[in-house]
């Protein structure tokens, strides 16, 4: 898939690219999104949560992008070098074909990381075209001034607290707070441009072809060494193994977290309000993204996870939010203030842009369920927890059974009020449930009276609080009638038989009401109100999940369809945002980890029902 190099318009005008028309890589600590047109339209430096460098696809003109593409009308189209996070973005012109390939080093010196170098390597493959470039940093969203100092092939762009040096392989010019190149390759002629974060320790150090070449090849062997780790050899090894790629992208390296996207405020609705700053660390998120990774044999990003647990999210002095917070940043800080910035329009003017995230002081009682169930699965698959951790867990337990009947936000994280949500129950079974069964197996001490006890009576009000005879379906919050998505997880995590008469009445329900062509909602906000104005997209998470629970339904046929279907809706790298719209178009932030770990799971388990 791609467009032509002049999608953007000129200069000046209000064009952008759509969320899905990109492509990421990034080096463990950050990452940039690359559009079909070649422009690098988002970039934070030096870390997911940092203020932007980049951030014109919140804001075409105030933004700032790294633009570099063909000056002559031309066809682009993109695609990863195989099995690994390298992006190729290629020009066909009339006169030649060449192509950007965009990557950041990974692996390598302690030093070199804190670099956190952007490689855009320009290479003509066939007859000659000329190119043009133009980097247009705009740091902190777009807000502070930065002087630009151009010497020989080096520009120095500085403004308090960030300074970034661009060294290139062809002449540069300084355009006012920018910098331009126009330069003109033959067939097998290439260009190097290299970005670097400097300051203290690092200075600015050019990027030669030969060095750029290396650290090519040395970037490919890093991510098809990470990947050859995977035991998954199904069907759906393509798209697997790219969903694994991403979630690794998505990664923290310094301290193991990982977030649920890489972007901010990208909207659910074009026009709407409903954007929100994912560059955080969800315990729910997180944590399942471990069980998507422990299944295809990933256990060194579980165990990094789990230190960032231990370390950083360890129960805490009992807030009104309970032990743990829904989410942390990447460096385990638990002060997320959310703020709009009223200077950038949007994109596509959906305003408002937000930075942080006030949901952090939401209770949400399903992350307790989230996090001991990848608990459990990593005492399971990879290696035993130690004595202090569970130790953490018995307190996390204990205080779900003193606390589990308190209405809350739920897991979509409503802004219209606390409810008792059936899946927040369900999740507080599950925390209690794989406890029990980690002290059993390993005889571990526990109040294993109190914990069946609590686990019993939360099983007995799911069932007849959470369920609807009227509706003949399990509901979204207890003596309610409104329908859910999460419920699809009651099954997966075998809460019920997924052949149980009143579970394949509600997947029935659901079917009819919440799924449009395999793609599924997650709630009706008309009849369930969330505090927010518009509409949304199907949840691409739900819809994965319903693969999932038409597997274990006995399905097959059905799921495989649905799963088959999903698939046509990434995009041409097999990336995916959170939603995607009436028109099938990506929405909400990109790429997003949910949907990600949901196509591993679904693909694992739809593979295994195949035979």
């Amino acid at each position: 898939m791609g467009g032509t190099a002049q999608d953007r318009g000129v200069p000046g005008g209000r064009r952008y690219v759509p969320i899905a028309e990109h492509g990421l890589i990034g080096d463990l600590r950050s990452v940039a999104l690359v559009g079909t047109d070649g422009t690098i339209d988002w970039y934070c430096c030096p870390a997911f949560d940092a203020p932007s460098v980049f951030a014109s696809i919140l804001d075409a003109e105030r933004g700032g992008c790294f633009e570099l593409a063909a000056t002559v009308p031309a066809r682009t189209k993109q695609f990863y070098f195989p099995d690994t996070n390298v992006l190729i973005t290629r020009f066909f012109t009339e006169d030649g074909v060449g192509e950007v390939q965009d990557f950041m080093p990974v692996g390598g010196a302690p030093a070199e990381a804190e670099r956190h170098r952007l490689i855009r390597r320009v290479v003509c493959v066939r007859g000659s075209i000329p190119f043009r470039t133009r980097v247009a940093p705009r740091f902190d969203y777009g807000s502070l001034p930065h002087t630009v100092r151009l010497t020989g092939d080096t520009a120095q762009f500085e403004t308090d607290g960030l300074t970034l040096a661009l060294t290139a392989t062809v002449p540069l010019e300084a355009d006012g707070p920018d910098v331009c190149g126009d330069f003109k390759l033959s067939e097998g002629d290439s260009a190097v441009f290299a970005l670097d974060k400097v300051g203290g320790d690092v200075t600015p150090r050019r990027c030669a072809r030969t060095e750029a070449e290396e650290q090519f090849a040395a970037t490919v062997a890093y991510w098809r060494r990470w990947l050859s780790a995977s035991r998954y050899k199904g069907r759906w090894r393509e798209m697997v193994h790219r969903s694994a790629l991403t979630l690794k992208l998505l990664t923290y390296a310094p301290t193991g977290a990982i977030v649920a996207a890489p972007t901010t405020s990208l909207p659910e609705e074009l026009g709407g309000e409903r954007n929100w700053d994912y560059r955080y660390v969800w315990v729910r998120d997180a944590a399942f993204c471990v069980y998507a990774l422990l299944r295809l044999g990933f256990t060194e990003e579980a165990e990094a996870f789990m230190d960032f647990v231990t370390r950083h999210i360890s129960p805490g002095d009992g807030k009104v939010s309970g032990p743990l917070q829904i989410m942390y940043g990447i460096d385990g800080r638990t002060e997320l203030p959310e703020r709009t910035l009223g200077h950038l329009e949007g994109h596509h003017g959906s305003a408002p842009v937000r930075v942080g995230n006030a949901a952090a002081d939401q209770l949400q009682l399903d992350i307790y369920g989230a996090l001991i169930d990848s608990i459990y699965l990593y005492d399971k698959w990879a290696k035993p927890i130690s004595s202090g951790h569970w130790d953490d867990v018995c307190e996390l337990v204990d205080w779900v059974c003193a606390h589990w009947d308190q209405p809350d936000e739920g897991i979509w994280e409503t802004r219209g009020g606390r409810r008792n949500f059936l899946y927040s129950r369900l999740m507080c079974w599950v925390a209690i449930e794989r406890a029990i069964r980690m002290a059993n197996r390993r005889g571990l001490p526990a109040d294993l009276p109190r914990w069946r006890e609590c686990r019993d009576t939360i099983y007995r009000r799911i069932m007849s609080r959470g369920w609807s005879g009227e509706r003949g379906a399990f509901v979204q919050h207890e003596d309610g009638d409104v329908l859910d998505a999460a419920v699809l997880m009651m099954p997966l995590t075998k809460f019920i038989a997924p052949t149980d008469p009143k579970w394949l009445s509600t997947l029935d329900v659901l079917t009819d009401e919440l799924v449009s062509d395999s793609l599924v909602y997650r709630y009706d906000p008309r009849s369930s109100p969330d505090g927010l104005r518009g509409d949304e997209g199907t949840f691409s998470i739900c819809s994965f999940w319903y693969v999932e629970a038409m597997v274990h339904a006995g399905r097959i046929d059905e799921a495989r369809l649905a799963f088959e279907k999903m698939l046509t809706y990434a995009n041409h790298l097999g990336l995916y945002a959170e939603e995607i719209s009436h028109t099938g178009e990506q929405q909400g932030n990109f790429p997003q980890a949910f949907t990600h770990l949901a196509l591993i799971s679904a693909a694992f388990n739809l593979d295994r029902a195949l035979g």
